[in-house]
């Protein structure tokens, strides 16, 4: 029988929230069969009934053609398309707020809940002028829109800050202690500590579970 299949050319073809779910049937399951009829169903969109109909040599090759898009290793991307608004990467680290770094750290190393982070670090242009814009104001609302983002933004971040490492962890704490710091922002500083010591290594196991090679 001959299927129609749409097979995505990059990762910017594949949202964040397709990839969490694809990751969560993946911890739970061994069977590379299920996982590649899974694989299609998810990232092309096609039914599992269907699937079983195809070639077994299909099969393979587009699991192949899946799998090895994910060796990609983006540069940054700076912006993108998202429900009808273009979105920018924050332009200044170093600005970050309090609270945006918290929730940053928090989520940075939890693919299950990384669309969080992405809702930090990707918000609405509201203003550009040749290549430098301004971004909308971190709330933290609606987090869930960021996992239709595209994965090649996802994972571009993920890199961006792997390789920054440390120097970033360090120029934030810079940053707040520059600042006024209330009693409880300190104890949470503190507190968090352990956490900001561990940021890269969280960003390692998260590109090895991705099948990430870091060389």
């Amino acid at each position: 029988m001959k299927v129609n299949v749409h097979i995505p050319s990059s990762l910017s073809q594949i949202t964040l929230g397709q990839y969490q779910k694809y990751l969560n049937i993946q911890e739970n399951n061994t069977d590379e069969k299920f996982l590649a009829i899974k694989m299609i169903e998810i990232f092309c969109g096609l039914r599992g009934d269907m699937i079983m109909k195809m070639k077994a040599k299909s099969i393979r090759d587009i699991t192949t053609i899946l799998a090895e898009m994910f060796n990609d290793k983006p540069q940054l991307i700076k912006e993108f398309k998202l429900n009808g608004k273009t979105y920018g990467f924050i332009p200044k680290l170093e600005d970050m707020s309090f609270g945006e770094y918290i929730d940053l750290d928090t989520y940075i190393g939890d693919f299950e809940n990384i669309h969080r982070a992405m809702n930090v670090l990707y918000r609405p242009i509201k203003q550009k002028h040749q290549d430098k814009y301004l971004i909308d104001d971190y709330t933290g609302d609606d987090p869930d829109k960021m996992k239709d983002m595209p994965m090649d933004a996802v994972l571009s971040s993920i890199l961006f800050f792997y390789h920054l490492g440390m120097d970033l962890s360090q120029a934030m704490m810079n940053s707040l202690q520059e600042e006024e710091i209330t009693l409880v922002q300190q104890q949470l500083l503190e507190e968090s500590g352990d956490g900001i010591n561990q940021f890269s290594v969280s960003l390692k196991e998260i590109l090895e579970d991705l099948k990430i090679s870091l060389n």
